[in-house]
């Protein structure tokens, strides 16, 4: 919507704060797909949850294409919104679900890097093209997409489940072990190896939200805090606002040409595109945890600059190259590179694999919930904040929520890394089921660090000694 926008405003004649509310409110209207999304994918699996999104989002685009004024096109956002929603929330989870654990990172990387890749198409007709392309390419091929393992195991189809996993784990043996912790985490006796068994009864959902935010566990509520609140800090530290409103920011640092700032929101997306692409080959190599602490270090000083370099262009009373530079080069696109090398693939990432199975699809979509409130508060207040405050103010403000994103991640925030999805309660503290091998995983990490170390230093000593 950032180039769109410029001419959807001049087209039909409509005010910064309508243009405002045009862009953020898809994100509200999110909402209503991402709530229900939990509840679909339990009853139809994710798979059909899937289509669902991409049938509703697909009515939505038809709509948006096809509107000749601002209602028509708010009714194409409502409807294209509930389906982002549905599509936010269950395209993380069935890949984490999917993913053997080496490199479920680089694959439920996958959906951040492709949206972005997508909101390369600027005009119209070719947004449709690809909408109706996309969608039959989905109709044809979800029909080989395998149901996620963990909701076969629900429904007690083990024989099936089992399928699924030997041909998406890396061995077989790594298909039998992920196959006896979900088993374990639905409640089914290790000995029930039929094909078809029985599955103990579960609530229709109150035991879950119950237990997600009436009556946490000290491990549940750490793994909540982290879920929320990483959704929390990746939007309120102003990405939307620099994304979406692009164009208006270049305006601002000076630059006046529609088809330079068409070319600029443009480089956005490709420096975007290709450091997300950059985090997918190295959230499974580097780890979770350094990546998100040098991705949002990074966006930090970016903001400062950026906020530096627009307060100067606002009190200069002639045109400065170099802080049009500075906040061009140095800080929008340094901001948008430091931002999709960590906090935007990994955001997904995390909250897909750190719920455990039974509040996975609730929890989830508490995270996604709070993603969704924050970019539409973000992306529907932007332009009336920075006329309120300057825009160079704003992103000071938004420097200032990411020092505390910082130290958010770096006081709570395990490493995930090469983890299964079961042995995540294990790592956020004394699992749900009082197992006491749990703890603080700040002691657990330093442990692990001390035992490399002393293993380096052991293999050294005796190195010296035999030469």
């Amino acid at each position: 919507m950032s180039g769109a926008g410029l001419y959807i405003q001049e087209d039909l004649k409509i005010s910064d704060v309508k243009l405002e509310v045009l862009m953020g409110i898809l994100n509200v209207y999110s909402l209503i797909g991402s709530s229900a999304a939990g509840r679909t994918s339990d009853w139809i699996g994710s798979r059909y949850t899937i289509v669902l999104a991409s049938a509703i989002f697909f009515v939505g685009a038809l709509l948006m294409g096809f509107a000749t004024n601002n209602t028509f096109l708010m009714v194409g956002r409502f409807v294209a919104g509930v389906g982002v929603g549905y599509a936010l929330m269950i395209a993380p989870v069935y890949t984490a679900e999917l993913s053997p654990a080496s490199s479920r990172g680089f694959l439920t990387s996958f959906p951040d890097m492709f949206i972005n890749a997508a909101k390369g198409c600027k005009r119209k007709i070719f947004n449709l093209t690809v909408t109706y392309l996309s969608d039959l390419n989905l109709t044809v091929t979800y029909l080989a997409m395998p149901e996620s393992p963990r909701w076969l195991v629900l429904q007690g189809r083990l024989g099936d489940a089992k399928k699924v996993l030997d041909r998406t784990s890396d061995s077989k043996e790594e298909a039998l072990l992920r196959l006896a912790e979900i088993k374990e985490a639905a409640g089914i006796p290790p000995d029930c190896n039929d094909d078809v068994v029985a599955v103990p009864k579960r609530s229709h959902g109150e035991d879950v939200w119950r237990e997600l935010l009436l009556h946490p566990t000290p491990t549940v509520r750490h793994i909540l805090i982290c879920g929320v609140g990483i959704h929390f800090f990746q939007q309120t530290s102003g990405i939307d606002a620099v994304v979406l409103y692009s164009p208006k920011i270049f305006g601002k640092a000076g630059v006046t040409s529609q088809s330079h700032k068409l070319l600029t929101t443009v480089a956005v997306g490709c420096v975007k595109t290709m450091f997300i692409l950059v985090a997918t080959f190295l959230l499974d190599r580097v780890g979770r945890r350094p990546l998100l602490l040098t991705s949002i270090g990074g966006m930090i000083v970016s903001l400062a600059s950026l906020g530096i370099a627009l307060t100067i262009i606002d009190h200069s009373d002639t045109k400065l190259i170099w802080a049009i530079a500075l906040a061009i080069a140095s800080s929008v696109l340094a901001y948008v590179a430091t931002f999709s090398i960590g906090m935007g693939p990994i955001t997904w990432v995390n909250s897909a694999e750190i719920f455990p199975l039974r509040l996975r699809a609730q929890g989830t979509s508490i995270g996604v919930a709070v993603n969704r409130v924050m970019s539409g508060t973000i992306s529907m207040t932007f332009l009336s904040f920075s006329k309120a405050i300057t825009i160079g103010g704003a992103f000071f403000v938004y420097m200032g929520v990411a020092i505390a994103g910082f130290v958010f991640l770096y006081t709570l925030f395990p490493e995930t890394q090469g983890k299964t999805l079961e042995e995540m309660q294990i790592l956020f503290g004394p699992s749900l089921s009082g197992d006491p091998r749990g703890g603080n995983w700040k002691r657990t990490s330093r442990l692990t660090v001390t035992a490399k170390v002393t293993a380096t230093l052991t293999v050294t000593v005796r190195s010296s000694w035999v030469h």
